[in-house]
């Protein structure tokens, strides 16, 4: 009994010496990955619902009367660069380069060069920039917002631990916390883990693999307790393709690449040429007329010129009218360079996606496909030319394929991301984030106050 009794105690003392310790030091670290994620899911689904709301405010005004247009648009451009101007320049854009510049910079360990990237005040003003926008009419998706609003949001619930609280880096807090926006942003699990790898992380994902599958576990079924199980984009039909599909997917996964690598390279040099501005004046003046631009496009051309394009993908998957005109496809890459530049809060992934959508529908009305073949050139052409934005062929691939549910096409979407990130490569070889990344940085790490003072040159290294 003796000898029971002495082996139970020594078990005792050494759980409680490792085990215990282990449990309570691994429940400690995980409680602020499932607190941040929790506010993720709610906060993506807010901002969802508030997007929506402008974008419909938007289409009822249109109905209406057209042309007041003539002076919400520019107005609205106004002042939703102006609350970036004037409450923090760092929530201009889209904000996933806001986030990649705060994981390379907290390697350093400097909070004062995050807090601008990444804080409550950025966040607030991301959201109120980006609803304005859209309810102008702007072609600006909210998915890049979400993800800096998540960053935002582990941030600040690292930056709140106590002193005696388990250390978590960092580093994995914002790149698990942009993984979670995604996630929650386009109801893609697979898709937020498969960016955070394919486009944040360097290092190995050993050290945050728990943290990051609940993280994206909790935001996503936050979002879906709200929204529902939705998919972003329906169950488009993709059945009985023909056998050769192969050939036409290849085709357009290179005309999107060099057109989405394209476009990338024009919204930089616009950027690079407003630096040259040297009055406010002058930055108002070049977003009345781009707003006006886009008015008369919208007005008296096409009027899927205005927001995010989500309604326009829907419309060519889900209808009899499959073919899109060049126009229109040249107008859903117009829509979103005017607005993209003009320095207001605005993601590109959604208007990406869209411009892949017409140039894919416009190709299938060449070769007269059939309805189901025209849907995968459609997806094949969204995931082409978020690729050549974004040079993230994986993350594209598999964001189509959830926001679709289309599991039959997978290697036809991974086959046009493959393609299509070679031909933008021939164009540059750094995606449009990986610029503007650069650029933050060394307007942080130089000193600078705004990062409008600094140069877009050439990034250090490639995030793909």
């Amino acid at each position: 009994m003796s000898l029971f009794t002495g082996i139970r105690r020594r078990l005792k003392i050494l759980f409680d010496r490792t085990g215990s310790k282990r449990f309570k030091n691994g429940l400690l670290q995980a409680i602020p990955f499932w607190t941040a994620s929790l506010i993720t899911g709610l906060a993506a689904v807010a901002y969802s619902k508030l997007f929506s709301l402008a974008e419909k405010g938007t289409q009822f005004i249109f109905q209406r009367n057209s042309y007041l247009f003539f002076i919400i648009t520019p107005v609205c451009f106004v002042i939703a660069w102006w609350l970036v101007r004037r409450f923090s320049t760092y929530a201009r854009g889209s904000g996933i380069p806001q986030v990649m510049a705060a994981i390379e910079l907290s390697s350093a360990h400097d909070d004062e060069k995050i807090k601008p990237l990444l804080s409550l005040k950025v966040l607030l003003v991301k959201v109120c920039s980006s609803i304005v926008m859209v309810f102008g009419g702007g072609a600006i998706g909210r998915e890049g917002p979400t993800i800096q609003i998540a960053g935002s949001v582990f941030y600040k619930i690292n930056q709140w631990l106590p002193a005696w609280w388990p250390k978590i880096s960092r580093k994995n807090m914002i790149m698990t916390g942009a993984a979670a926006g995604l996630a929650a942003a386009f109801n893609t699990p697979l898709g937020g883990i498969v960016f955070a790898v394919e486009e944040l992380t360097k290092t190995h994902m050993n050290y945050f693999k728990t943290a990051l599958f609940s993280a994206v576990i909790i935001a996503g079924l936050t979002a879906q307790g709200f929204l529902g199980p939705y998919l972003y984009f329906g169950y488009p039909d993709v059945s009985n393709l023909s056998r050769f599909m192969f050939l036409p997917v290849i085709i357009i996964a290179i005309v999107t690449g060099f057109t989405g690598s394209i476009l990338s390279k024009l919204m930089l040099i616009i950027l690079r040429w407003k630096k040259t501005f040297t009055s406010q004046y002058k930055h108002i003046i070049y977003l009345i007329i781009s707003a006006l631009i886009l008015c008369c496009l919208a007005i008296f051309v096409n009027p899927a010129t205005f927001g995010s394009g989500k309604d326009f993908i829907a419309h060519i998957l889900f209808t009899n009218q499959k073919y899109t005109s060049w126009d229109v496809s040249l107008l859903r890459m117009i829509g979103p360079m005017l607005s993209f530049t003009s320095g207001a809060a605005g993601g590109i992934f959604a208007p990406s996606l869209s411009a892949g959508a017409g140039l894919g529908s416009l190709m299938a009305g060449w070769f007269q496909l059939t309805a189901t073949d025209t849907n995968l050139l459609v997806l094949s052409g969204m995931v082409g030319f978020l690729t050549g934005v974004t040079r993230t062929p994986f993350t594209s691939a598999i964001l189509v394929l959830e926001m679709t549910d289309r599991h039959n096409v997978i290697f036809f979407l991974i086959l046009a991301g493959m393609i299509a990130g070679m031909a933008a490569f021939i164009i540059d070889k750094h995606s449009l984030y990986d610029h503007l990344r650069g650029e933050y940085v060394r307007s942080l790490t130089s000193g600078a106050e705004k990062p409008g003072e600094s140069v877009i040159q050439t990034p250090a290294y490639s995030a793909t």
